[in-house]
């Protein structure tokens, strides 16, 4: 079963009043905008984001909600910026620490504004918030004094679930220093009901406290729950229906085991529909927002169309880690299978493959899917290059099609993102450039390498034009012919046109060049 398909069962179950009474479910996800913001995030927000979607479709409506976590202490200084003129802020929320550029309200808005602008882009219609927003306006005040109240069963909680143990005077709660403005400091020692008692020290090891003591509310923003109990606050809040959470999360006593059972004990509510996932990983390493580590989101948005990017992203059942190398032939071979999934669902087949497909799409592109030309990403990654073609032309004459609306639309597209793909992350093998002149890489033949090279003036002869498809055939035709060692033909052939070893497949290569220079320069390299 196709793991979308799990959610929208388990929600049916979970969610049977408000799927009864017509209210539309609750799918949230978050992310607290420490840095800039690493494109494993966007794992969780396709998840949502799609299942949201779905569930929808299956005529269950529902509404993604996204927060941007705001109300977090700044913790660390990403390595990106000036740690001198950040460090003063370590402790405070983020929402009060200042923009790195112009044009912010302030730093989580700098990082969290640019991470909504990815999410829409990738076509997901979804209501956003700010954490800080939400206290402020009250909405956690009643969730912040039944925790206050239950401080004993939700220490309780922690210790029975994880193992870790609360001190006598632990309060579940962090409150701004009236004097510093820092969150990440405080320490609140008792709660008569309406205020609670703090002061603001060294308490953790990135930060420092003012001294301060005093007494303040806890409501309307002047704090926020610590964050295992403000999850299980805010399954309550934002009556939250379905929600996942990354591996780190999810093992067996860790945050979301607390966080549920905070949310039957204390709150009295079953926790969402959990979708557990694996991490995003960049050539073998884990991302990481704080430390700056890891292509972002933008960045990633950039390399990728929006299908490709949601392709990529619900591929994979979630609790299977993504592995993804933009440096590598991941990219040709990411929209290889993306290709192949596309002709199951024009086929009319109904698998998980089609049903992948189908949701990479954004919903407004849904309605009027069509089938149309998807030509190799590679090939077209190989055709950019030629500067004397027109690439409309020979992708018609290489598949034997005029090219509709659509397939000129697609074909642009890839055409955008090869040159992107091919200026920053492909492999030499990818990047080439026709030579003018004999190059020097091709002196010195052997026999058998111009024997080679003769049969394939031969073809080059007789006036036939042949396709990139029918060279490729014709080449190992006579790789057979004439016994010579594959390495040592297609050497020769790369050496001779592109002054390097290796290349884009040899018959692709020789059916899109200009047939006069294939002649002379095949011609000066048996006569050399």
């Amino acid at each position: 079963m196709f793991w979308i398909e799990r959610v929208i069962a388990e929600s049916r179950v979970h969610s049977a009043a408000k799927i009864k009474a017509k209210t539309p479910l609750v799918v949230r996800d978050e992310k607290t905008a420490s840095g800039r913001i690493h494109v494993g995030s966007l794992r969780g927000v396709v998840i949502h984001g799609v299942a949201g979607e779905a569930l929808s479709e299956a005529e269950v409506p529902a509404q993604f909600v996204y927060e941007i976590n705001d109300f977090d202490p700044f913790d660390d200084v990403p390595s990106s910026l000036e740690r001198e003129k950040f460090a003063p802020f370590l402790g405070k929320p983020l929402f009060a620490v200042p923009s790195p550029e112009a044009g912010a309200e302030n730093y989580a808005e700098y990082y969290g504004g640019e991470f909504i602008g990815v999410i829409k882009e990738l076509g997901f219609e979804v209501q956003t918030y700010r954490a800080s927003d939400y206290y402020k306006q009250g909405k956690f005040n009643a969730a912040i004094k039944t925790a206050l109240e239950a401080r004993d069963l939700i220490a309780e909680i922690y210790e029975r679930v994880s193992g870790g143990k609360r001190g006598k005077n632990w309060f579940p709660i962090s409150v701004i220093c009236e004097q510093c403005g820092k969150i990440g400091t405080t320490k609140v020692s008792s709660f008569d009901g309406a205020r609670v008692t703090y002061e603001c020290g060294d308490f953790v090891e990135w930060a420092k406290g003012c001294g301060h003591k005093g007494e303040i509310s806890p409501y309307d923003g002047n704090a926020k729950l610590l964050w295992k109990v403000e999850w299980a606050a805010k399954f309550v809040v934002l009556d939250v229906d379905v929600e996942g959470a990354g591996k780190d999360h999810s093992t067996k006593g860790g945050a979301r085991d607390i966080a549920d059972a905070i949310a039957r004990e204390v709150f009295h509510v079953e926790p969402p529909v959990n979708i557990p996932y694996e991490f995003f990983h960049i050539g073998g390493q884990k991302m990481s927002t704080s430390r700056g580590k890891g292509i972002s989101a933008r960045e990633m948005a950039d390399l990728l169309p929006p299908k490709l990017l949601r392709f990529l992203m619900i591929y994979k059942e979630p609790a299977r880690v993504i592995e993804f190398d933009p440096e590598g032939d991941t990219i040709p071979v990411l929209y290889d299978m993306y290709d192949r999934y596309a002709e199951e669902y024009f086929k009319g087949e109904q698998g998980e493959h089609a049903r992948m497909f189908y949701f990479a799409q954004a919903p407004s592109a849904r309605k009027n899917l069509k089938k149309h030309l998807m030509p190799r990403f590679s090939e077209i990654a190989y055709l950019v290059q030629m500067p004397h073609l027109t690439l409309t032309e020979e992708i018609e004459m290489a598949y034997g099609v005029t090219l509709s609306k659509v397939d000129e639309t697609e074909l642009e597209q890839r055409a955008a993102y090869a040159k992107i793909w091919l200026s920053r992350f492909a492999p030499p093998d990818y990047n080439f450039e026709i030579q003018k002149e004999f190059p020097e890489a091709a002196r010195g033949l052997s026999t058998k390498q111009k024997e080679a090279l003769s049969q394939v003036l031969a073809i080059f002869t007789d006036g036939k034009k042949l396709t990139g498809a029918e060279l490729h055939t014709r080449l190992h035709d006579i790789k057979t012919e004439t016994g010579i060692a594959p390495a040592e033909f297609f050497k020769a052939l790369y050496r001779l046109f592109l002054g390097k070893e290796s290349g884009p497949k040899a018959g692709l290569l020789l059916g899109v060049l200009d047939p006069d220079l294939v002649r002379k320069r095949l011609k000066e390299a048996i006569e050399s």
